[in-house]
């Protein structure tokens, strides 16, 4: 049996207790955002943020934070233009004409 040497001990739990505490936060973060989609709060913006925590441990993480920021410009867009639209409906303005 070998005994490792204290510093590769150390080096060892550094590295998982960082994986470890990253997990955790990440995951209460965008279990947060995740709760807002029903209640009230900006869960456009909390689930990429507890992405981007993950990101920094999970190269899966990085795929859903590109996802995640992908949909909620998605979503920022739908509202400009439904927000337009009611604008339009409510004060009967007309929309800018369309060139053919």
């Amino acid at each position: 049996m070998s005994l490792h040497k204290p510093s590769e001990v150390l080096r060892f739990i550094g590295r998982n207790a960082k994986r470890v505490a990253v997990t955790i936060a990440g995951g209460i973060v965008v279990l947060a955002g995740v709760a807002m989609l029903v209640f009230p709060g900006p869960a456009v913006v909390v689930i990429p943020l507890g992405f981007a925590i993950l990101a920094t441990e999970y190269a899966w993480a990085a795929v859903a934070l590109k996802k995640s920021k992908k949909m909620a410009v998605t979503a920022g867009d739908k509202t400009k233009l439904g927000a337009t639209f009611l604008k339009r409906k409510v004060t009967g303005e007309k929309g800018p004409k369309r060139v053919q």
